[in-house]
């Protein structure tokens, strides 16, 4: 049987990118960062890095503690950025088919089928949240991974396009139990793997504790504005800034030179205490994790109001969108957090940065 294709939207040619007034783009993103700031209390750098994602057109994953905010920052962000937004939660008997459709008994006793919440809004989506993403089976992770890839999903003989979409997902580090870790070619698909602590700021911590604000997550996602970014719109923007933005020949040869590194670190003279260098990376990152590191940095040197990549931009987006790329070897995988932050510190300390600073 032939599967009917729908036609995706041709993507901008140079000239166009002429008509973004990026600059326009810029206060708008800062307002957006700045929204999100009113819900979300000392997560002042992490608000920044999903900014930066959303201009990146990057998938994101946040990691952390229970009752940390997580969930609500999504939901503010999709509050802001406009746009269809579909959430699903990750349960052990979650099954691909269930992103799809939903089956269920009219009154009138017969049997219907309804679109799932990847199909029910279709072309408009423009956020999907899927919720404790380590409770679904790996079967559900890999539809995610074509979602993710192609923007699209094929269903009752036909190829749905998603030009808009933007996956968030996040999960919970401390329950174990009936969660399966993602795996590789999943979390590679992630432009940005973000970490929410609880904020260690006293001031802070007072004012989540007792200001009654902070107690109604419903009323304070509602406070921010909707449809702060144009979701339509967004991806010529982000071609737009990586059309703009430029790499001088010395950063590039930098980017090379970390890249090498975090593959063979021993070759490169890095040491960590009490770690055998010649077996501690068993797989260094990808080639799109590479671009997805220069995507990233193109996106900070914009927000800055610079035309050019600096070192401090690659620094800026480094861990988060390379850590969850580097494979350790197993003995380390229980102190992987602590270990690649000490890799990534001593790259940044080893690798010669371009003299003039670009």
């Amino acid at each position: 049987m032939s599967v009917e294709r729908i036609g995706r939207p041709a993507a901008p040619s140079p000239s166009e990118f002429a008509t973004v007034d990026l600059a326009h783009w810029r206060e708008r993103a800062r307002s957006f960062e700045r929204e999100l700031g009113q819900v979300i209390a000392g997560q002042k750098r992490a608000l920044h890095l999903m900014t930066i994602a959303v201009f990146a057109r990057g998938h994101v994953l946040l990691e952390g503690d229970v009752g940390v905010g997580k969930t609500t920052l999504l939901r503010a962000a999709a509050r802001g950025m406009g746009g269809a937004y579909e959430r699903i939660e990750g349960t052990i008997d979650l099954m691909p088919a269930d992103f799809v459709y939903h089956t269920y008994l009219a009154e009138d006793g017969r049997p219907r089928v309804e679109p799932g919440p990847v199909l029910r809004h279709g072309s408009d989506l423009a956020v999907f949240f899927f919720n404790e993403i380590n409770r679904a089976r790996p079967q559900v992770h890999s539809l995610l991974l074509r979602l993710m890839a192609e923007r699209s999903v094929t269903a009752f003989n036909r190829e749905y396009p998603l030009p808009h979409l933007q996956v968030f997902a996040d999960r919970n580090r401390i329950e174990r139990e009936e969660t399966f870790e993602l795996p590789a070619a999943a979390r590679d698909r992630f432009l940005m793997e973000i970490g929410i602590e609880a904020p260690q700021d006293l001031e802070t911590r007072r004012q989540l504790a007792f200001d009654s604000k902070y107690h109604d997550a419903d009323a304070l996602v509602a406070t921010v504005p909707e449809a702060i970014l144009d979701h339509v719109q967004l991806g010529a923007v982000a071609k737009a800034i990586q059309h703009s933005v430029h790499t001088s020949a010395a950063l590039e040869r930098y980017v090379l030179d970390l890249w090498q590194a975090v593959r063979y670190p021993q070759t490169a003279g890095i040491s960590i205490p009490g770690v055998d260098m010649a077996r501690f990376v068993q797989g260094g990152a990808s080639p799109r994790g590479v671009s997805y590191l220069l995507r990233a940095a193109r996106v900070a040197a914009w927000l800055a109001g610079r035309s050019m990549v600096v070192p401090e931009d690659l620094r800026d987006v480094f861990v988060e969108t390379m850590a969850h790329r580097i494979f350790l070897d197993p003995v380390y995988e229980l102190r992987r957090d602590a270990l690649v932050r000490e890799l990534c510190d001593a790259l940044f300390e080893t690798v010669a940065a371009p003299s003039d600073g670009a």
